[in-house]
């Protein structure tokens, strides 16, 4: 690559990096938060319970 083409790339790159993910609006009506899609929750630890679960008879 040539010096200007890397620059560039470097700017780009850079200014990509540098953009700021607009935080989501709290819903405060119910039937706003109804349309809404589903978020998504750390489930970690609830898949590794069902996993544990699922090894165990009962």
């Amino acid at each position: 690559m040539k010096d200007n083409q890397l620059k560039s790339l470097l700017k780009k790159t850079q200014a990509k990096a540098a953009q700021v993910k607009k935080p989501t609006k709290q819903a405060y009506d119910p039937t706003l938060a109804a349309t809404r899609g589903a978020e998504e929750r750390d489930d970690s630890e609830a898949k590794e319970i069902f996993k544990e679960m699922k090894r165990r008879e009962f």
